[in-house]
């Protein structure tokens, strides 16, 4: 098992170690009475044993204690599948995360999706970061910080896995799933990411980049992404005041949310930190041609 570096990956750790210590224990006990039978029950002489109908000890055994093994696993995933699964901590980041084919954006709200509908508003985003097969886009986080992500997919089931969370979700469309995880301290560094569900011909394409930093220079990037996404809205709206397309860079720079227009694919590998360019369903454009291919 990898080392896991959210709270909740601890969890499912410690979860899975009991799990196998509890089948080496059945393991055992049931190896250990073939063996006893083997050596105390093997043949003596041609006299045929005594035989029963039934033995009520023996048959009370096997029916309670397999009821009894279960109901104990059963119990702890139970507990700890409630724990995983709770939202109820105040996150201090929110990601929405877009699993497309054959790729992810992430955007940065305000606020989680479900803290905007109790208000009865949208959430706001405010950066994003998207990839395409060719170019993986990187997930940032903080060390330290309880973050709450929101599952979405325009087109079919995908599965956000990151092996150091020790955890994975589906993403499924027109049901939006969500789960949090609080980053424990110390675990700045950059870890894999992955699509966990086969979701057509490029799925094993659909990689992306955990890279996780401490509280400074977090603070830093985001102050970095939030400049840029404000640049790239003022230069939107100013083109489409003055009518003018394409002002020759070969790619549109739409806001963070996916208010331009449609983007060029090009040769040119985005900087892993920075957000690549969205279209107005909050997909980045190459990977929508990718689609509809």
């Amino acid at each position: 098992m990898p080392e896991p570096i959210t709270e909740q990956g601890q969890r499912v750790l410690t979860l899975w170690q009991g799990s196998w210590v509890a089948a080496f224990a059945v393991g055992i006990l049931v190896w250990g009475l073939i063996v006893w039978s083997v050596i105390f029950h093997r043949k003596r002489s041609e006299q045929l044993p005594p035989q029963v109908r039934y033995n009520m000890p023996i048959e009370a055994l096997y029916t309670v204690l397999p009821i009894v093994i279960i109901a104990v696993l059963f119990y702890f995933t139970a507990r700890d599948q409630t724990a995983l699964l709770s939202t109820e901590e105040a996150p201090d980041t929110n990601i929405e995360v877009v699993g497309f084919q054959w790729s992810w954006q992430f955007n940065y709200l305000e606020q989680s999706k479900a803290e905007a509908e109790e208000q009865g508003s949208e959430p706001q985003t405010r950066f994003s970061v998207a990839g395409t097969p060719e170019h993986r886009p990187t997930l940032v986080l903080r060390e330290g910080d309880v973050v709450h992500f929101d599952l979405t997919s325009p087109d079919v089931i995908h599965s956000f896995w990151i092996p150091a969370f020790a955890f994975k979700m589906d993403v499924i469309p027109h049901q939006d799933n969500e789960f949090q995880v609080k980053v424990k301290e110390g675990t700045a560094g950059t870890y894999a990411g992955r699509c966990a569900e086969l979701c057509g011909v490029d799925h094993s394409r659909m990689l992306f980049t955990l890279k996780v930093m401490e509280p400074g220079d977090y603070d830093a990037w985001v102050a970095e992404q939030e400049a840029k996404a404000k640049q790239q809205q003022l230069e939107t709206a100013e083109q489409l005041e003055s009518g003018v397309e394409n002002p020759g860079t070969g790619i549109d720079l739409p806001g963070p949310e996916g208010e331009g227009p449609e983007d060029e694919v090009t040769d040119e590998e985005p900087a892993a930190d920075e957000p690549a360019p969205a279209d107005e369903a909050n997909v980045p454009a190459a990977a929508s041609e990718e689609a509809g291919r």
